[in-house]
């Protein structure tokens, strides 16, 4: 998740507000495969706030502005990573200005054939 916080006091702040303490979570399992994912793939954001659903909206690969493969040959293009790396998208959906997550909020990221990342907001 990015803290819009970070983002807002300083557009150059983009790469910061993703990567703080508590962010860039991986789980709950990795894809590893020679085969793209399908277009078709599946992605759904859902925020809690105590029992009740705050926030839910779901996208798909399809929607990503660059095909992921296109990103990967670009990430190698200049960089060798002999052990592998991880590129990191986002999930492409954003909730609105109006919205703010809070203390205790619980974040679930579900992708097709993949499952489900659940994370709460300290």
């Amino acid at each position: 998740m990015s803290s819009r916080d970070i983002e807002g006091l300083n557009s150059l702040y983009l790469p910061q507000a993703k990567i703080y303490d508590g962010s860039c979570s991986i789980g709950p399992g990795i894809l590893l495969s020679s085969d793209p994912m399908p277009s078709d793939t599946e992605i759904k954001l859902e925020i809690f706030r105590g029992d009740a659903l705050a926030f839910s909206e779901e996208t798909s690969l399809s929607s990503l502005k660059r095909d992921p493969q296109e990103l990967v040959e670009y990430l190698y293009r200049e960089n060798s990573f002999p052990y592998g790396a991880f590129l990191m998208t986002g999930t492409g959906i954003v909730p609105p200005d109006s919205f703010s997550l809070a203390s205790g909020d619980i974040i679930r990221i579900s992708i097709d054939n993949i499952g489900t990342l659940e994370n709460p907001v300290t």
